[in-house]
Parts: structure tokens; C-alpha cells; sequence
């Protein structure tokens, strides 16, 4: 792809976030033209469970951490990491935003997925009756807890956050396509895949992705495309970061 299309062509940022949010300003310093369709939303859970199960943290050994929004969920009501109670994080990102606030990340899979997680509490070994809180998406995959259970953890399973379709401006973005003025689409979730699918229409989608790279932030979200017939370039890294540079280093290769 040429100078004159990288500066042409757009770049589809799906994840929940604002027109100035984190990826749309990386894809921006690396000198991409960002559209911005959130696909999905993310919102407050009833925060009762969540409440409830931090109050009694302490009976647990370990925090398992999917997501930057579970932590945020988490911190907002816990500031400080509860004393003697591990830390696991699924990726480098979301173990960034433990750290920064100061919490420590005691597990952290080499590669930034749900089953690298279970793979590497297999090897470390989990003894009889852990007892391990996991806040989560309201649509989290089962992967995590019942991974956990069939290792003889006893995991309190509870939401943190709620994923949710998103509005989109669904004539503006089929022009786009129609106009095929789109060079690559960003997926940091599974749920933004589903949900920009049941958005534009599985017509609209199948033409968007035959005409523009799609690029997801890890295997999970590989998936889910590849299981709509599409494939897709996966981050270098399972980070924002990474997902921009993967996504400027196709699009310079693209012909």
C-alpha cells in the first residue's frame, strides 16, 4: 500500500471508547486516519455481588484480572491490593493498569489468553480448596472459571462490568464500506466482532472484511472471526499499543 493510501484509507476502532480514546490515538501517532465505531459498550454492573465479595476478600488467595475494566471495577471499591491475596492478570495490558496503581501481578501467562492463564496456574499448581475471586464481563467465556474448578480451585465468579451493544451510526458506516475507503478493522473482544456483525449486517460485515484487514488483539478474538470465515492479524503484542502497530505494519505491507 502506498504513502498517498495509508494517508487515504481508514482505520475501524470498534472498542468501546471515545473519539479520543486510547487506540484511536495511537493508530493517530502513527499517522492513521481513525474511525471510531464502538461496537460495544461497557457500563456499571449492580454492584452488590462485586461489594459483597470484596468485603471478604481476605478469605481468598488469589484475584484473577481479564480485563482493564475489571480492574477498574475492582479499585474503584478496593484502592490498595488486600494484603497476602495474589494477583493474576491474562495480559500484558491489563497487568500495565495493575501496576500502575500500584498493585502487584503475581501470574501472568506468556501469551494473553484465557487458557494460557489455566495453563500456567496448571504449572504452577493449585492446592486443594484456593479459593480464587474472578470479576468479570458480563459476558465472560467459561474458560477461565471452569478451568480453575477442574484444577480444585473453589472460583466466585462475579460481574464487575457489563458488555453491551453499542449505538452505531449504521447508514454512516455502510457508506464507508460501500465507498470501500477502509483499510484495516481493529477487534480488541470477541464481543466487538459479534456485536459489529449484528450491527452492519452479516452482508455489510462479510463485505467490509473482504475488502479491509481485520486485525484482533489476541487468539480469542481470532476466533471468533476466523469462525465467521474471516482471518485476521493478530497483535504482536496483546496490548493497544501492540494492536496499533500491528495494524500500521499491515497496512504498509497490504498490496
Amino acid at each position: 500500500m502506498s504513502a498517498a493510501e495509508l494517508e487515504t484509507k481508514a482505520v475501524v476502532v470498534t472498542r468501546a471508547e471515545a473519539r479520543d480514546g486510547p487506540l484511536s490515538a495511537e493508530l493517530r501517532n502513527l499517522g492513521l486516519r481513525v474511525l471510531v465505531w464502538p461496537a460495544v459498550s461497557v457500563s456499571a454492573a449492580d454492584t452488590g455481588p462485586l461489594e459483597a465479595a470484596l468485603e471478604r476478600v481476605q478469605g481468598f488467595d488469589w484475584i484473577v484480572f481479564a480485563s482493564r475494566h475489571a480492574v477498574a471495577a475492582v479499585i474503584e471499591r478496593l484502592p490498595a491490593a488486600p494484603a497476602g491475596v495474589r494477583i493474576a492478570a491474562v495480559g500484558q495490558a491489563t497487568a500495565q493498569v495493575l501496576r500502575q496503581r500500584g498493585w502487584p501481578v503475581d501470574l501472568l501467562p506468556d501469551e494473553a489468553n484465557a487458557a494460557a492463564l489455566v495453563s500456567a496456574f496448571a504449572a504452577q499448581g493449585l492446592g486443594e480448596a484456593v479459593k480464587i475471586l474472578y470479576p468479570a464481563s458480563s459476558r465472560a467465556l467459561p474458560t477461565i472459571a471452569a478451568g480453575l474448578t477442574q484444577l480444585g480451585a473453589e472460583v466466585a465468579q462475579v460481574e464487575a462490568y457489563r458488555t453491551e451493544a453499542a449505538t452505531l451510526d449504521v447508514e454512516d458506516c455502510r457508506l464507508w464500506i460501500a465507498r470501500d475507503e477502509i483499510g484495516a478493522v481493529t477487534f480488541a473482544s470477541p464481543s466487538a466482532v459479534i456485536e459489529l456483525e449484528n450491527a452492519l449486517g452479516k452482508e455489510h460485515f462479510d463485505r467490509l472484511l473482504s475488502q479491509a484487514a481485520a486485525v484482533s488483539i489476541g487468539p480469542t478474538t481470532a476466533r471468533e472471526l476466523s469462525g465467521r470465515g474471516h482471518a485476521s492479524a493478530v497483535a504482536e503484542s496483546a496490548t493497544l499499543h501492540g494492536l496499533a502497530l500491528t495494524t500500521l505494519r499491515l497496512l504498509q505491507t497490504r498490496h
